[in-house]
């Protein structure tokens, strides 16, 4: 397993009645690998696991093993109410040929440092694969510290990556402080990837990826590689869309991004609705508006 590069959190598609598009998902996924991407990350929250069952969540793995026919790995989204299901989700995920696995906090309750501890110990030590686990207190309210982190991976030999979504660089810095090159940190918020991997992160989570894939690949090449004013020069186009990765609607409105790429469609699970009125016109103008002034690759 390389933990290096552009991973996408990919969407989950969605035909008008719900049921999940899986001709459309092999697409995608084989689309995004043919522009670059390093490995494929489903059933996160970009993917609305939360709404998706047990049986579509491991259907929805197949089809990305399919597609990434051993080009990339993919790396499979574990997340429930429970940790013991997350765990038999872990446990799947590995015998039908998953290369990793990105561990999310519960879903729902709210743990303490020690609750939130013995969760990812059980999920990442349920099966015999890499793992990267996924700190997002923004979103799940839950906060894995630089200390905490090192505990867990002191314990976890397969413990190997994190996606940092605090959304404070210093943060990249003091996982580096406490663990060194012990852990590869991905950077889980598309609106600081190039500040990100200035401070020592060697890969991206990306949502927009899901869209803009070319584009993704050559912004990370770019700051990995020190070319700070090329970066600087096509972060500045990027990053009116970046930051649709940030808003609660940051589903709706990548799958609108998508949409207008030709490579997806607007529908979402319930309780997510699709944007309309005057909320969607403003999304799409933004969009359009980036789009026509795309810059050449």
């Amino acid at each position: 397993m390389r933990w290096r590069g552009v991973f996408p959190a990919i969407t989950t598609p969605f035909r008008p009645d719900f049921s999940i598009d899986f001709e459309l998902l092999r697409r995608h996924v084989g689309w995004l690998i043919d522009h670059g991407c390093r490995g494929i990350v489903p059933l996160g929250s970009l993917g609305e696991g939360a709404t998706l069952s047990f049986e579509e969540k491991c259907a929805v793995l197949d089809a990305c093993r399919q597609a990434a026919a051993g080009r990339v790995p993919v790396v499979a989204g574990v997340a429930a109410l429970s940790t013991a299901e997350a765990a038999a989700l872990a446990r799947e995920a590995a015998a039908r040929g998953c290369e990793g696995l990105m561990v999310l906090p519960p879903y729902v309750y709210v743990g303490d440092e020690r609750e939130t501890a013995a969760h990812f110990r059980a999920v990442i030590g349920a099966a015999p694969l890499p793992c990267m686990l996924y700190n997002n207190p923004i979103a799940y309210r839950t906060d894995v510290s630089p200390e905490a982190l090192a505990e867990l991976c002191a314990a976890l030999p397969n413990l190997e990556a994190v996606k940092e979504s605090t959304g404070d660089v210093r943060r990249v810095t003091a996982i580096r402080a406490q663990l060194g090159d012990r852990i590869a940190i991905f950077i889980g918020v598309d609106d600081l990837i190039v500040e990100g991997v200035q401070a020592g992160a060697v890969g991206w989570i990306a949502g927009l990826a899901d869209a803009l894939p070319a584009e993704s690949v050559r912004l990370f090449e770019l700051a990995t590689g020190g070319h700070t004013d090329e970066a600087r020069r096509l972060y500045d186009w990027f990053l009116p869309l970046l930051r649709l990765d940030t808003v609660p609607k940051f589903v709706q409105l990548i799958k609108l991004v998508q949409t207008e790429v030709g490579m997806g469609t607007p529908t979402v699970r319930p309780p997510r609705l699709e944007l309309e009125g005057a909320e969607r016109d403003a999304a799409l103008t933004l969009i359009r508006d980036c789009l026509r002034r795309r810059p050449p690759l």
